[in-house]
């Protein structure tokens, strides 16, 4: 079983900056890629980044620009910075991680966006 631990969010000023973490364990594959996600009140879940194993990276049009994905010093722990946030960009913000057994998916953390 994979644990995936979302932490970061906050409430920030329109224009301002948050850093997301997403910290995986348990027992992972060797190869993994994982993913950003966030969900609106009212809306569906909305695709933001992904980050492969490889070290490639791809971007929602929403967000090209603004977010990053990024691995930190140790692969379990991945990190969203997010610049220039937008009230639109209020939501609760998901981590995917995915293998080639599956995927398992954290609690998310809030962010909230104030214009």
């Amino acid at each position: 079983q994979v644990q995936v631990v979302e932490s970061g969010g906050g409430l920030v000023q329109s224009g301002g900056s948050l850093k997301l973490s997403c910290e995986v364990s348990g027992r992972t594959l060797s190869a993994y890629d994982i993913g950003w996600y966030r969900q609106a009140p009212g809306k569906e879940r909305e695709y933001l980044a992904r980050l492969w194993d490889n070290g490639l990276t791809q971007y929602e049009d929403a967000v090209k620009g603004r977010f990053t994905i990024f691995r930190g010093t140790t692969k379990n722990v991945v990190y969203l910075q997010m610049n220039n946030l937008k009230p639109e960009d209020t939501a609760v913000y998901y981590c995917e991680y995915l293998s080639g057994t599956g995927d398992s998916w954290g609690r998310g953390t809030k962010v909230t966006v104030s214009s």
